[in-house]
């Protein structure tokens, strides 16, 4: 079974973290909300109280398929200042494991140099941080999977973006029974 690390922090975006925790786990993938911050509850962009599962200082990143990064600015920053989220980041690169980003997430992979040379996409407010980071940024596309890394526009795709990290770790055919489970886009 394929397993997933969520990361959170204070002012993370709500529905981009539990959009894709809900639909990864309806496909029966073993997900973990980590907390990057001090403590298990976080208080999210929209002052939601979001309670992690774990820490990161009780996670073995080895025993994770896909690292995934909500959005939200604060909440970005507070990923981004995460030392240890970041070497691991770059290591399941390396390794070509699974990393994904949504919203102003994914400055978190353009800043340590993943996205240089790839096609990705982020909030348009963003797309200047990835080009100038030498990223492909893809306008039109409201989630965008290039090779192990995917990336997506804002809160509003959080859906295509959970239905993406489903057909990556369980394939296309469960994407696709999940999409319709969920009576989801056209039909």
């Amino acid at each position: 079974m394929a397993k997933v690390a969520v990361f959170i922090a204070d002012g993370s975006e709500e529905v981009e973290a539990i959009t894709p925790v809900d639909l990864l786990r309806r496909a029966k993938v073993d997900v973990d909300v980590v907390s990057v911050m001090d403590t298990l509850e976080i208080t999210a962009s929209r002052n939601v109280k979001i309670t992690a599962d774990k820490l990161i200082g009780e996670i073995n990143f080895d025993e994770y398929d896909l690292l995934m990064l909500p959005g939200g600015v604060k909440g970005t920053n507070n990923l981004n200042a995460c030392e240890v989220l970041k070497e691991n980041l770059v290591r399941f690169n390396e390794q070509g494991k699974g990393i994904a980003a949504i919203c102003a997430a994914p400055t978190v992979f353009a800043g340590l140099g993943l996205l240089s040379g790839k096609d990705s996409t982020c909030n348009p407010g963003f797309w200047e941080v990835l080009k100038s980071n030498g990223a492909n940024v893809i306008e039109d596309s409201k989630v965008v999977v290039n090779g192990n890394i995917i990336t997506s526009q804002a809160m509003g795709t959080s859906v295509d973006f959970g239905l993406a990290l489903v057909g990556f770790l369980c394939g296309e055919e469960s994407r696709e029974e999940l999409r319709k489970n969920i009576r989801f886009g056209a039909l």
